[in-house]
Order: structure tokens, then sequence, then C-alpha cells
């Protein structure tokens, strides 16, 4: 090395140190020029960007369950901070966090929108007033992730449900409502209406705020005790006397279905006590009868924190459901074994309906009416055909021609017809089984006189039934096959095609006399919805409950217990319930 190079290497190592220094300097005083905002903004800015794909963020211990749509909430407003200025957070903090502690009223849990973080976050920053030390980059970072993730969470709950059902029952299509919660949170920012733009996400059913008093009203029994048990014994009616009956008079003295009274023989069974017990056996789907028997004594012993948890689980169901169910619409309640047509909000008919048994549960969903079929042929289903009908027709030769049907090779127009007595039923078996059976129209027809079609994957629709009328005026209903059959086929289907002059209910029934099949479509498409509501509320506000008889609320209990809170009801995977 030459000396001139060696003097300038000796230089430079003399003044490397202090350019270092120098630079450090500048960098740092730069960085304290920036206002609070512009760090914040920076620091949302590197985390966001720094998380993995897809991307997974944790704060205080919290995972973010909303990273793609914070992410994208933040990349729209450049990283500016929501909740935070130069001055540390702002009364919208506030405001939201009194949004989320309302959570509960809602059947949610506010712990689940990082409740606990944030308050252990906003217990960091000093108060103005009290403020000895420059607010913390970190923490008031950490606030406004844990914020936003709180709304967008909490915000996708209310809209969507916190299950998707479709994860945990594949005969349930949910409809559920969609919505840029980023857009949402921005201009419930811009107007700052934190808290009304929270409530403007609730469904806006009028039956899914009947149910968040009625969620009210039993918490508030379970907080005054709640009821105890009627010990068992022999049947309970009018005018008898027993020690027992003064426990059934306290515990519908709990509920409300019975009002304290002076003067009264609390062991009489009385009229006044009769009547609370029909009152009560109405609103739970039991026989009306006034007598405390074995079904209305276990329903009357059901707990209050069953009842509770009954409720919280059909507001979940009320979140799957779509903005506008229909200013007219069929509504089918399976649970209750009931239809009804709505108008403007409010029943205008309602029938008793027969759905699935319990291995072939009717699935729920919605669909459009758009036709319906008088005098109907019965094209058998294949799983009917093979499990039902064949070994029918193994042990009965004339069991075909008995129930008038018919042995095709194929379905639609150009299939040919199969004489049954050419075919050796006795080697047909689920396997082999090839062959289309179709019954005639007619008396006998299982479909009876009408069916009501709404296209849909699971090939369900709504139809007479000629041949099990008595099964209408049962309590519990699950004999179908898995459509339902509808106890006033002609009423309704009189209703359906009221606006159109040619279909009156002369009309209707004179086709069905033919025996011919004869397609109407409909003049307007009508939303048909087969929800599965175990609890709700009426028209008059009364309390409504009933069976689980497809084990569904046990199984939504169980995933909501054992689900993390994702968005938009995406649930953990890999979960699986021990009923599945």
């Amino acid at each position: 090395m030459s000396p001139l190079h060696r003097k300038i290497t000796f230089r430079c190592l003399i003044l490397l140190p202090i350019l270092t220094t120098l630079l450090a300097y500048t960098n740092e005083h730069c960085f304290a020029a920036q206002s609070l905002s512009e760090q914040i903004r920076g620091e949302l800015e590197n985390r966001i960007n720094m998380a993995s794909v897809p991307p997974r963020i944790t704060v205080e211990g919290d995972r973010i369950h909303s990273p793609v749509t914070l992410s994208k909430f933040y990349r729209r407003r450049n990283y500016q901070p929501a909740w935070c200025d130069d001055k540390g957070p702002l009364p919208r903090v506030t405001e939201l966090v009194m949004a989320i502690q309302k959570a509960d009223l809602e059947g949610l849990n506010p712990s689940d929108y990082h409740l606990i973080a944030i308050r252990k976050t906003l217990a960091k920053i000093p108060r103005k007033e009290t403020r000895k030390k420059p607010l913390s980059v970190a923490e008031l970072t950490d606030l406004e992730l844990l914020l936003t993730d709180a709304f967008l969470l909490y915000g996708s709950h209310l809209l969507s449900g916190r299950i998707n059902p479709e994860f945990i029952d594949p005969g349930w299509d949910a409809n559920r409502r969609e919505a840029d919660l980023a857009s949402i949170l921005q201009a419930a920012l811009d107007l700052n209406r934190i808290s009304e733009s929270v409530e403007a996400i609730l469904p806006p059913h009028s039956g899914y705020q009947g149910m968040r008093r009625a969620l009210a009203h039993y918490r508030k029994i379970a907080a005054k005790g709640g009821w105890s048990s009627i010990p068992s014994g022999p049947k309970m009616f009018k005018d008898m006397r027993d020690q027992r009956v003064q426990a059934v008079r306290m515990r519908l003295v709990a509920e409300g279905y019975l009002q304290v009274g002076s003067n009264v023989d609390e062991e009489f069974f009385d009229d006044t006590l009769e009547e609370a017990v029909r009152r009560f056996q109405e609103r739970h789907g039991l026989d009306i009868d006034g007598v405390v028997g074995a079904a209305t004594l276990a329903e009357l012993n059901v707990p209050v924190e069953d009842r509770v948890c009954q409720i919280k689980l059909n507001m979940e169901r009320w979140r799957w459901l779509p903005q506008d169910l229909g200013e007219r619409y069929v509504l089918v309640n399976i649970a209750s074994f009931e239809l009804e047509v709505i108008e403007k909000g409010r029943a205008v008919m309602k029938m008793r309906v027969v759905v699935g048994r319990d291995y072939r549960h009717t699935p729920v969903f919605s669909a459009k009416m758009t036709h319906l079929v008088l005098s109907p042929y019965w094209y058998v289903p294949q799983k009917i055909a093979t499990e039902d009908k064949l070994p029918q027709m193994q042990k009965d030769p004339t069991y075909l021609a008995r129930h008038k049907m018919k042995v095709f090779d194929d379905w639609g127009p150009e299939a040919e017809e199969i004489d049954p007595g050419t075919i050796d039923w006795l080697q047909v078996n689920t396997e082999n089984f090839n062959y289309i059976l179709r019954q005639e129209p007619g008396p006998d027809n299982e479909l009876g006189r009408v069916k009501f079609i709404f296209p849909n994957r699971h090939n369900v629709y709504l139809h007479d039934s000629p041949s099990s009328r008595v099964l209408f005026w049962k309590s519990v209903r699950t004999f179908s096959s898995g459509c339902i059959r509808i106890h006033k086929p002609i009423e309704l289907a009189e209703y359906l095609l009221r606006g159109d002059p040619n279909w009156t209910r002369e009309q209707i029934l004179a086709v069905i006399d033919k025996g011919v099949e004869q397609r109407v479509d409909l003049l307007e498409p009508i939303p048909v919805h087969l929800l599965y509501w175990t609890a709700w509320v009426d028209e008059d506000g009364s309390i409504q409950f009933r069976k689980d008889i497809y084990g569904r609320d046990n199984l939504l209990d169980d995933t909501l217990s054992a689900a993390s809170p994702m968005p938009g009801g995406v649930n953990v995977r890999g979960y699986k319930s021990h009923r599945s």
C-alpha cells in the first residue's frame, strides 16, 4: 500500500465513528421530529407488511382474527391511525369499548373481541393530566390493531354469525348477509358514529329483536335464581290436591305464566292453574290438555340456564338469514312442524306439516317457489325406491300394481316402460337397482293432489299427504323422507294463484279431478324459507320453545364452545363433533 493510501485509510478510520454517531443522531432527531400520528402510521405499515402470507398478527398475546380485512382497511387509508392522534387515544375508543361490552345482549361473548387486551393496553397509556413521559408508539399501535380487529370481528359475527352452518351440517344451506366491513368501519369513523354503525349491522328482522328481549327476560329470571325442579310422580290435573301442585304453581309463577295470588290454596289444582298449564303447553308444542303429565313435567323441569342457551343458539341462526326475507314469503319451521305464509311481517296463513324422520332430516335452505303441479306423478327417489319400496316389492308381487306404480329404464319423456313381471325382483339389490319407479296420479298417489316446487339441490318440495292425514294431529311429526307434507294444500294453492284469474278454487279442483298432471307457473315467484328454530318469539311477543328433534342445538352448542372466534362464520378446521 502506498503512503497516500495509508494516509486516506487512517483518516477514514478516525472519521467513521464520528460519521456513525452523526448519522444516528440525525435519524433520531428526524424521527423525533415526526408527529406521533406519523410514527404510529409508520409502525402500522411495518407490522402489517412484515406479516406472513396469509397475515398472522398477534398483539398482547391475542391473535388478530381479521388480518386480511384489517390490512385492506389500513392500506386504503395509507396506514393512518384510526383510533389515535398526536394526543393519544380518541374518544371513539371508549365508544367502541362500550359497544363491545354489549355483545352479551346479542348472545355473544364480549371477551371474544379483545376486550381484556384492549383494557390492558389502555391501562399502560398514561392519562393526559398525569402524563410524565412520552406516549409509546408501540402501545398505541397495539391499541390500533386491537380496536380495528375488534370492530371487524364483532361486525362479522353480527352480520353472518360466528359459525358457518354448512361446516357442521351438510343439509344446511345458508344464505347469509355480506358486506364490506372495512368500508363500514371507515364510514363510521368519518361520521364519528361507532355505536350506531355497530347497531346497523344487526339483523333487521323483528324476530331477532324479539329474541334479544327474550334473552334479557330469561337472564333476569336466572339472576333471581331461576326455578326449582318439580318432583316426579303421577299426573296432576284440575280439582286434585297434592303437595306437588304447589311446586307446579311456583314454577309457573317464576316464568310469568301465573301471578302470585292471595288467599290461594296452593296445593289445590284450580281453574287458574289449569289455564296457566295450557298456556305453557301451547308455547312448548305439547298436547294442550291442562294436565301435568310426563311430557309437560319434562318441559317444566328444563332449567332456565338451558332456556337461555336455547335462545342464544337460535339468535345465531337468525344471523345466518338473508337481509331481506321478502315482503311475502312461505316459512316452514321444521322444529315446530308448522308452515306460515307471511305478508308484510304478519302471518296470513298457518298449517301443520310433517317433516323428515330422524335419519332423513329435512334440510335447511332458502329458495324461490316457481310453480306447482296438480295431480302430479311421483317419481320415487332412488334411495326410497331401494331402501323402502324394493323390500315390499320382493315380499308382495302385486305391490306395484296395487299402488299404481310403473317401472321405467330411465328418467325423462323418452324413457321406456318395463313390464315389472319380466324382472326377478329377488335378484335385485341396492347395487344393481337400475330402474325408475313412477306412481300415477290419483287418490293413492303419495304426493296427493298437488306439489309445490322451489328448485333446490336437495330435491325437496311441499306436497299433499292423502295417506297420512292422521299424522297431522300428532304433537311430534317426523314421518316423511325429507320433503314437507302440508295439511292444507288446496288452500295454499288457492292463495298462491289468487292473482291469476284462470285459477279459482273451483278450477283447481276441477283439474285435480281429471287425474292428469298439469304444471301451473306462478305469476310471481315467492321466497320459501325452510328453517330450524327451537326458540322464537310470536307476533304477540310470547316466547315459544320446541324440542331439538334432530340434535342440531347440541351440535351447534358444541361447535360454538370448541371454535375460536373467526370472522364471518369461518371456523376452525379439523373440529369434529362427537355426534358426527
